[in-house]
Parts: structure tokens; sequence; C-alpha cells
């Protein structure tokens, strides 16, 4: 019974909306972060910088100028 919770568990962990999703998403938006420019990510794409916490999990993210991008955020 463990073993089944524990895979319910991380499917819904990889389920949240990341930085790096399989099929990308544009994040969560909430109402303080939105206020400064941002979204809601578990934990900031490369390219974005880190604003402050969304319901204490979530990461309020804002996109970087096209200047200041690493490169790491132009790879697919």
């Amino acid at each position: 019974m463990r073993l089944h919770l524990s895979g319910l568990l991380f499917l819904l962990v990889i389920s949240l909306p990341s930085g790096n999703g399989l099929i990308g998403n544009n994040g969560v938006e909430v109402r303080s972060c939105t206020v400064v420019g941002g979204k809601c990510f578990f934990g900031c794409k490369p390219g974005w910088k880190w604003m402050m916490y969304c319901f204490s999990v979530f990461s309020c993210c804002k996109e970087l100028n096209l200047i200041l991008k690493p490169p790491q955020a132009f790879e697919n």
C-alpha cells in the first residue's frame, strides 16, 4: 500500500507547473505575483529571475530582458 501512495505522490509532484515541463506551460497566475510582473512556477526556468514565493511552495519568477538571458534560456 505504501508503494502505491508513493507512486501517487510522485505523479502529483511531477504534474506541478515546473519551469522545465515536458509539454511546456505558462505558469500559474497569482495576484500577488502578477502585480510585480511575474508568474508562479515550481522553480524558475533559465532566463527568469526569482522574485518571491507563491503559496510557500511555488516561486514567483519574472522573465529577464533578452540581453541578460544566459545561453541556456535559448535551448529547446
